[in-house]
């Protein structure tokens, strides 16, 4: 099996080490825009800047340069695109015509693209590269543990089966599960809405207000997460799952989220700013907050929370303010999605 693994930042780099302990004959290719980048890692056998630590395998051939004229893209039978949501689209353009399954990583909604803002990664490519075999994979990992061969368990979505199949194919090995799922929708709102509710948990354990308040917050989030997942036409057993539960569980409450970490130093009296530039990498819940609210407020869906974190990054509100408008919020049922 032939696979493609676009962009080198931690992720894409640990699911590229990840796909070489596949079973049966394989190639595994990860491309990088930067020609520097590659030249480094190729030396380094490592990749220094976004995944230090990890010795990239032997097999592992790394790449740059314009993947029309080099021919990278020849031969392959899954691309994987491992660029943040502000670059899917550009991404995706370039591979219009290509007829292998081309998936993607990223989580969140798409900003910053006129009467087009808010869109998923599906609704991107139904746009720009409609005849496309697509998918996304998903669910709850960080790349260090994946890169490290810890178990960890992936949702691989799509309407097409064999965009479902070539994903568990690369990627289904002992230490990591890879799980089908034809609820695309549902996947990608659960990846994007998850990273906004961990801004507002790693708020919440910054200000040191308890683990009764962080099972609060998981728990309402999950149901912000699912009565937006329903509205856009999603299926709501997808949130009790790993892209849902699973990937908002682990984001929210691991050490190694760097969306946590924002929600952590907002609390500890940070600026947006400076905690954005003490990560290194990019935080997709800061991207996507704005985009989430006004996506659900398009669809008359109530998500307190989200709002709330729009308006801490905003610098709208204050601490004592947020917990004040979360907790001041009128008595209501629990079961109504």
């Amino acid at each position: 099996m032939n696979i493609l693994v676009m962009g080198a930042g931690a992720w894409g780099t640990a699911l590229a080490i990840s796909a070489t302990r596949g079973a049966g004959p394989r190639r595994v290719q990860l491309w990088m825009r930067d020609a520097a980048q590659a030249q480094a890692m190729a030396l380094a056998r490592e990749n220094q800047r976004y995944l230090p630590g990890h010795i990239l395998p032997a097999q592992l051939e790394l790449c740059s340069g314009d993947v029309h004229q080099t021919g990278v893209l020849r031969a392959q039978d899954l691309i994987v695109v491992a660029a943040p949501m502000a670059g899917l689209r550009s991404v995706l353009a370039s591979l219009a015509t290509v007829s292998v399954p081309v998936v993607w990583l990223c989580k969140g909604f798409e900003r910053g693209q006129g009467v087009e803002s808010g869109l998923l990664g599906h609704e991107v490519q139904a746009r720009i590269a409609p005849g496309l075999i697509a998918g996304v994979l998903s669910g709850p990992s960080f790349a260090q543990e994946v890169a490290a061969g810890q178990p960890s368990a992936l949702v691989a979505a799509s309407a097409s089966a064999a965009a479902r199949a070539a994903m568990v194919a690369a990627f289904h090995g002992p230490a990591l599960r890879v799980y089908a799922n034809d609820d695309v929708i549902g996947v990608e709102v659960g990846g994007a809405v998850k990273n906004v509710l961990a801004i507002a948990t790693g708020f919440c354990d910054g200000l040191q207000l308890g683990l009764n308040a962080r099972a609060a917050l998981i728990t309402r989030g999950l149901m912000e997460m699912t009565r937006l997942g329903l509205a856009l036409g999603a299926r709501s057993d997808t949130f009790m799952g790993l892209s849902g539960l699973g990937d908002l569980v682990l984001t929210a409450t691991g050490v190694l989220s760097r969306n946590r970490k924002v929600g952590l130093a907002l609390a500890k009296g940070q600026t947006l700013a400076q905690a954005v530039d003490a990560l290194g990498h990019v935080a997709e819940g800061v991207y996507c907050a704005q985009t989430v609210a006004q996506r659900a407020r398009s669809l008359g869906v109530e998500m307190p929370i989200a709002e709330c974190v729009v308006a801490l990054l905003a610098g709208r509100l204050q601490a004592n303010a947020a917990v004040a408008a979360l907790m001041g919020r009128e008595p209501g049922s629990e079961s109504p999605a």
